[in-house]
């Protein structure tokens, strides 16, 4: 992933020095099993944890060159940890192991902890989330349907329910981040034919990972279920996203994303103030998206192993990683910072004449006894002129001779507190979410 959305925290658990220092300690701990059963000494397993090489720039570079001529990465990585350690006890190193014995295990380590900080980051959007919306939680605005002015709501309401969704997503991501915290040392078809299966157990129970039945590499329809989770968060902030974008528009004014001190909108234009952070993050969530259709296509192997799946994981592990998690913590502080224009909602509640009214209208006639189709009728020739003409909604249905409402009926049916009265019911659904 390039620099500009990769944050250190994320980025470290996938540079080379992290993989094969994770590398290492699997190799280490399969040493140390093998000890307890007797078959490595345990003095020779003592000196392959005293003696392994710390994982350096320098190491990099020389499984590197070692690989040039193996054209085997994991090959290469063992002839440089063993000549770093020494005969005889270097020779321990990879007993019975196969490379995916190493490479799935090590990779179940790194998701884990990827998916620990999604969770975490996922948490940060869903507390910011519940802030806000009890925040305004009695805030009107103009519900909006195709674009359209639709009935009243809060503001609050709304992003009670993208609360709701963003903590729907951050479950998607721990149940994504313990399908991939496995790991597997059963040996190259996955029958343990030269590995004890108290090898694996020792070695995953270390690093904290839970023991799976697999072939020689571990099934990838986990991979693709970790990958769901992060398009899944990156959907939930596209929709978070466009509609900030949208309430940003100069037309709407009623939402804005933070705007820095000294931050510039347009090279050219002094005025502007764009969205830039919410588009951004939409255009992620497609490219978070694209990673899963990759690892879906992971998920059928040949036989019991072939490496078509590895190069892809190469890229869209790390690259979800870090995609999923800028997003996250991205839309979390557009959310802290953003800025809440409450007189313009009601002000622009007010700018379709009062036609979010119209269904209050439409039940008040049918039930002073008129067909629903001719009351419906009467409501829509009145809003279609008021829309038109510019006028007041109900000072028109108070001139047509077919409303025969009277004011009470009428006060009811315009009354805004009225309408968006149960609006708050979402919050009931706030209450267990921390």
């Amino acid at each position: 992933m390039i620099p500009r959305y990769s944050m250190p925290e994320m980025a470290a658990l996938w540079t080379d020095k992290a993989r094969l220092a994770t590398w290492l300690e699997v190799e280490i701990l399969a040493v140390e099993a093998w000890a307890t059963l007797g078959v490595v000494p345990s003095d020779a397993a003592r000196a392959v944890r005293e003696r392994a090489p710390v994982v350096t720039a320098g190491t990099v570079r020389a499984v590197a060159e070692r690989e040039a001529v193996t054209d085997h990465d994991v090959a290469a990585f063992v002839d440089v940890v063993q000549d770093a350690i020494g005969a005889p006890e270097g020779n321990w190193v990879h007993y019975g192991l196969t490379s995916s014995d190493v490479v799935d295990t090590a990779l179940g380590a790194t998701l884990a902890k990827a998916g620990d900080l999604l969770v975490e980051a996922s948490d940060g959007l869903v507390a910011a989330l519940k802030r806000r919306a009890l925040e305004f939680r009695d805030t009107p605005m103009a519900g909006r349907t195709h674009g359209i002015h639709a009935e009243p709501t809060t503001f609050g309401a709304k992003l009670a329910l993208w609360c709701l969704h963003a903590d729907r997503d951050r479950t998607r991501l721990r149940a994504g981040r313990d399908a991939v915290a496995v790991g597997k040392l059963s040996g190259a078809v996955g029958t343990y034919s030269n590995v004890d299966p108290s090898i694996e157990a020792y070695v995953c129970g270390h690093l904290g990972l839970q023991p799976v039945p697999s072939t020689q590499v571990v099934a990838r329809d986990r991979h693709a279920e970790f990958l769901w989770a992060c398009a899944s968060a990156g959907a939930g902030v596209e929709l978070m996203a466009t509609e900030i974008r949208h309430l940003q528009r100069t037309e709407v004014g009623e939402a804005f994303e933070p705007f820095g001190a000294g931050q510039k909108g347009s090279s050219a234009m002094p005025h502007k103030r764009n969205p830039i952070t919410t588009e951004r993050l939409s255009g992620l969530a497609r490219v978070l998206r694209g990673y899963l259709g990759a690892g879906l296509e992971d998920v059928a192997l040949w036989h019991e192993r072939d490496i078509s799946h590895s190069s892809v994981e190469r890229v869209i592990l790390p690259d979800a990683s870090l995609l999923a998690y800028y997003v996250l913590r991205r839309m979390t502080r557009v959310i802290d910072g953003l800025e809440v224009d409450a007189a313009r909602m009601l002000d622009n509640l007010d700018r379709s004449h009062g036609l979010v009214f119209s269904q209050p209208v439409l039940l008040a006639l049918v039930a002073s006894g008129l067909p629903r189709d001719a009351a419906y009728r009467i409501v829509q020739r009145n809003a279609m002129a008021a829309w038109e003409q510019g006028k007041s909604f109900r000072t028109l249905l108070e001139g047509d001779p077919d409303v025969t409402l009277d004011a009470d009926a009428m006060d009811e049916a315009f009354d805004l507190s009225r309408a968006v009265r149960h609006a708050g019911r979402v919050f009931d659904h706030l209450e267990g979410i921390s």
